[in-house]
């Protein structure tokens, strides 16, 4: 039995009837590594809380780039695969499961006139869409004033940090998806720092080899 209270700040608040019918529109999703969720401002198909598992929002340019623009991790929920549901705002979001998780799923329209009776969800959902935007303009400062070798530093650094392991399973064209850059261009800064002693490179995956290195490069480009 999943206890609400636990997932949702604004349960407390609720009067009865609107908490049976959160509930009600409420169900849980069991989604496999790879799944795509939403897939773009046409798919509005509801919110997402992570229960478990690990979930990624990013978009694709027009030639095919991608970029991750957040991770949603346990307890946060996904606010723009509903964007339908804010007037005036659309975006092209495409979120996927980076592991095997298990999810909330609250429909719009359940959600939409929640938050239209009452004003703790109105300011949590506000908040909540603060909160992205802010995670998308910190992303557009490091893509415009960081380089390149501070960014894949951090971005080692938090990969090792979310799996518990300096061996990361990750190939060069996954990397370049986060970061949006070209594979080609990741490869040669990884093996850039595998002549520093920074981190071993094998099929399919990255070591690292000097966190302290890696630290000192990802200054500034660490959330």
């Amino acid at each position: 039995m999943i206890n609400y209270a636990d997932y949702f700040p604004f349960w407390k608040d609720l009067t009865e009837p609107q908490r049976t019918t959160l509930n009600h529109a409420i169900t849980l999703r069991h989604v496999a590594k790879g799944t795509i969720l939403h897939n773009g401002s046409e798919d509005c198909v509801g919110l997402f809380l992570v229960l478990q598992g690990q979930l990624r929002a990013y978009i694709v340019s027009d030639e095919g780039r991608e970029i991750t623009l957040y991770r949603l991790l346990e307890r946060d929920m996904c606010l723009f695969s509903a964007a339908c549901m804010m007037n005036s705002i659309q975006f092209d979001i495409t979120i996927s499961a980076e592991r095997n998780s298990e999810v909330l799923h609250i429909p719009t329209k359940a959600y939409q006139e929640l938050m239209l009776q009452s004003a703790p969800v109105a300011n949590y959902t506000n908040e909540l869409m603060a909160s992205r935007f802010s995670d998308v303009m910190w992303l557009l400062d490091q893509i415009l004033y960081k380089r390149l070798d501070a960014r894949l530093a951090a971005f080692l650094l938090e990969e090792s940090e979310l799996d518990e392991t300096r061996e990361l399973k990750l190939t060069h064209e996954a990397i370049a998806h986060h970061l949006g850059s070209a594979r080609e261009v990741v490869t040669r800064m990884l093996k850039y720092f595998q002549t520093e002693g920074i981190v071993a490179l094998s099929r399919g995956g990255v070591a690292i080899m000097n966190e302290e290195k890696l630290a000192r490069l990802a200054q500034g480009s660490i959330r």
